[in-house]
C-alpha cells in the first residue's frame, strides 16, 4: 500500500496545483475518526489531490501527527502543510494523472 516517495520537484508541482483548490473537507476535534478517513479515501480515489482544513484547535505538533495518521490510514502522502491546511496526494490505480507529463 505504500507508494514510492515523491521528489522535491514533484511535491512543489502538487503544492502549486493545490493552491487554487478549495478545502474539500474540514477535520475537527475528532481528528482521524473513521468517517474522516473514509471521506479522505473516497476523495483521493476520485481526484488524487485533496486539501483539508484542520479546525479543531490542535497545535502544530498535533496537526503534524494527524497528517501522518491520515496519510498512513489512506496510503497517501502529505505533500504540504501550511497553518491549518494540508494537502494530500495519492496516485490513481493507473498511476498519477497529475504527474504524468513529468514521466518523459
Amino acid at each position: 500500500m505504500s507508494s514510492p516517495s515523491l521528489t522535491g520537484a514533484q511535491k512543489t508541482r502538487l503544492r502549486g496545483l493545490g493552491q487554487t483548490m478549495p478545502d474539500i473537507q474540514q477535520v475537527g476535534r475528532e481528528g482521524a475518526a473513521p468517517a474522516v478517513v473514509a471521506q479522505l479515501d473516497r476523495e483521493l480515489s476520485r481526484c488524487e489531490l485533496v486539501k483539508l482544513r484542520f479546525t479543531g484547535g490542535q497545535d502544530r505538533h498535533e496537526r503534524a501527527a494527524l497528517h501522518a495518521a491520515l496519510a498512513a490510514a489512506t496510503g497517501s502522502e502529505c505533500v504540504g502543510a501550511v497553518g491549518h491546511t494540508a494537502l494530500f496526494w495519492r496516485a490513481g490505480a493507473e498511476g498519477s494523472k497529475l504527474l504524468a507529463d513529468e514521466a518523459g
